[in-house]
């Protein structure tokens, strides 16, 4: 069963007749066009979360120049959205002034003690190659950044929801300055959201995901440890291919992997998900699912989203090992699937 608070007006789409799979589509996709922001060439990457019965979320827009930024968006039903149309900015914790645009991608927002965190892939002090940046706010009206969370190179930095042994944790993936041909996905802890370190290996590439993995939402609390959902990424003769998989790690050691899925749970199938310039993907957004059509020129195009959040279908069973499928591993192998 999921640890946490109800989510009574989250929205939810019964499986379809005759599916079998632990995860499906929602069947009104996209829910987020690519053109509801003036300026947008591409609207993706969706990082949502609940506040005040109603829905708050961080969108990754690129711009017709090709600058990715991040901007606001509200919702009363998570279906139906008004994403502002200027970037959101980004403001000095100390002197309160602005320091410039959150540029960048890959957001995600999670709520700790509290304030609401986002962090997302950015160049590192704006200029360099790509690390995470770490912004925090009270109401989503004024975001105040602190200093980025790693040197570069790193991407996939996502917050557990809460202290773990008094220390506050973060996924990350090391990386390069491209669109990394590889990737394991690590953890670090900090005693303020400041300086991170004590550094973990948690999974590894393998099977269907042997190119790289990553975090994706944040990661879930039930009664056997932590729910993780994390994408990982086959490398083709078409280009890479994105797919969702599962996982549990221990409450306490978060860094030790219990369960993985040993097939994937999402993969692009339609023919919406499979005919994008030059990439496939299906790919975990952080608490919410968005969908882009297949004419996106980006070249991480399409990424098939779900809507709602599939975490709701757990608690109808308190069985979630049994539910998503999981497979135990024999004794520690670091993540490696069976």
């Amino acid at each position: 069963m999921i640890i946490g608070s109800n989510l009574p007006n989250i929205p939810w789409q019964d499986r379809p007749s005759g599916c079998t799979d632990p995860i499906w589509r929602y069947d009104n996709n996209p829910i987020v066009g690519r053109h509801d922001i003036p300026s947008a060439n591409s609207i993706f990457n969706s990082a949502v979360i609940a506040k005040d019965g109603a829905f708050v979320g961080v969108f990754r827009s690129d711009n017709k120049v090709m600058e990715q930024q991040l901007f606001l968006g509200k919702s009363n039903d998570a279906i139906h959205w008004e994403i502002e149309h200027e970037p959101l900015k980004l403001f000095c914790e100390k002197s309160g002034e602005c320091v410039g645009l959150a540029y960048g991608y890959d957001p995600r927002v999670c709520f700790l003690e509290d304030r609401y965190y986002v962090t997302w892939c950015s160049p590192f002090e704006q200029h360099y190659g790509p690390t995470i940046g770490v912004a925090y706010s009270y109401d989503f009206k004024t975001f105040y950044r602190l200093p980025d969370a790693y040197l570069p190179y790193n991407r996939n930095g996502v917050l557990f929801p809460r202290k773990i042994n008094g220390k506050y944790m973060m996924f990350s993936r090391p990386s390069d300055n491209g669109h990394t041909p590889f990737g394991e996905m690590f953890l670090s802890e900090s005693p303020d959201m400041v300086h991170w370190g004590c550094h973990h290996h948690v999974m590894s590439p393998t099977g269907w995901a042997w190119t790289k993995v990553g975090a994706g939402p944040i990661p879930i609390e039930i009664d056997e440890g932590w729910l993780l959902i994390f994408h990982g990424v086959g490398t083709t003769c078409n280009g890479m291919i994105y797919s969702i998989g599962g996982a549990i790690l221990d409450r306490n050691e978060p860094w030790k992997v219990l369960y993985r899925c040993k097939p994937f749970l999402l993969h692009p199938r339609p023919c919406t998900s499979v005919s994008a310039t030059c990439r496939t993907s299906a790919s975990p957004a952080p608490h919410f699912r968005t969908h882009r059509p297949a004419v996106s020129p980006s070249t991480t195009a399409l990424r098939t989203r779900l809507s709602p959040w599939p975490s709701r279908r757990l608690t109808s069973s308190s069985t979630t090992s049994r539910k998503m499928r999981f497979n135990t591993p024999p004794g520690n192998t670091r993540g490696k699937a069976i």
